[in-house]
Parts: structure tokens; sequence; C-alpha cells
């Protein structure tokens, strides 16, 4: 298996939908029209500020970040310049940098989604299983976060929906914890779930 990269492009815009992984994946798709086939390629959900109305704020720390396999860099750095368009939200892209990927003891994906599973209980069942297809060790303890305090619901598993066209995905915020080295950089390569073109199942360092 290739080694993997995050490729990280600064953002210049206003505002971006707060819900963007399917119209971010469609954005890069009008540059990248193969994309489709990479199947192993993550696009990172966009971080923001929040600015009421289902909007983001772009800010200081915003970047749009691909997890790549090497060899697929020179087809990446061509975006640098672009314009996106997510929805009518036009964000330029920068000069890209090459962030390597680093091993931590736990890590965590925004969104997890695993066709068929929506509850809790089942969800976490699929997911154990697809860390032990993967060679995970059975000492990695898995988490779904509650939901933060002073929201509703406040103590229930932290659930998620990803909108594609009329249609929505349900899915959970996921937590891996007592990672070996080996096992984290390879969970961070592989992911968990589906929909990696549209910001699910891609999982990043914790520290502390």
């Amino acid at each position: 298996m290739h080694a993997f990269v995050d490729l990280s492009f600064s953002l210049t815009g206003k505002t971006l939908p707060l819900d963007h992984g399917y119209g971010l994946y469609a954005a890069l798709s009008r540059f990248l029209p193969h994309l489709h086939e990479h199947k192993a390629v993550g696009v990172h959900p966009i971080r923001g500020d929040a600015a009421g109305n289902g909007l983001l704020r772009v800010a200081v720390r915003s970047q749009l970040q691909v997890r790549i396999p090497i060899d697929l860099i020179g087809e990446f750095l061509p975006l640098a310049g672009k314009v996106l368009d997510l929805d009518g939200h036009p964000l330029r892209l920068g000069v890209p940098r090459v962030l390597a990927l680093r091993p931590a003891a736990t890590l965590a994906a925004r969104l997890v989604t695993i066709k068929g599973f929506t509850e809790p209980g089942g969800f976490l069942e699929a997911v154990r299983r697809q860390l032990d297809a993967m060679g995970v060790s059975r000492q990695a303890a898995i988490e779904i976060p509650p939901v933060p305090a002073g929201r509703t619901h406040a103590g229930e598993p932290l659930r998620r929906v990803l909108r594609i066209k009329n249609r929505t995905v349900v899915g959970f915020a996921v937590r891996v914890l007592r990672l070996a080295a080996e096992e984290s950089v390879m969970l961070q390569e592989r992911g968990l779930g589906g929909r990696r073109h549209m910001g699910c199942g891609i999982f990043v360092p914790i520290r502390g």
C-alpha cells in the first residue's frame, strides 16, 4: 500500500456551508474529473468559525486538506490558485504544503458513516468489525463522543448528518483510543466507513 500524506491548501474567502461535504466534492470534481476513480483519497471537512444560518466563516486556520497517496501529489498541485464554488460561496486555494501523517494514541473523525447502521449500538459493532478486519488490536477502544454541554439532548451520542442532493446520510463522530503507532498511521491512511470524498471517515490526531 502506498504511503499517504495530507496536502494542505490555504483558503481565501468569506463563508461556506456548514454541511459542505457533498458541495466540496462537487467543486473539486470540476477541476479533477477523475477524482471519483481515486477511492483512497479523502477530503477533510473544512474548519471555520460559526457564522449562523448554517454557515461557517473562513478563519485563519481554515484550510482545504486532502489525504492522498504520495504518488497522486502531482495530480492535485494544479489546484493552487483555483477558485472553488461551494454552492455560491467562492474559495480561492493557495499554494499547498505537504504534511506527513503522525502517529497518535488517540484519533478522531468528525463523521463516520456505515451503510445500514444509524443507531449507536449497531454502529459501534460495525466499527469494531472494520477495525478487526484492518488488524487493529482489541486493546484499542472506540467512543462516540456525547453531544456537547449546552445543546439539546446533552449526554446522547454525537450524531451527525451529511446531505447529498435530496438524501440525508446519518453517522456519528468517532474516537479511537489506545492505538499503537503503526495502527494509528494505518487507520489514518485507510479510514472507516464510506464517503471519504465527502469528508467522512477521516481520522486526525488528538493530543493530550
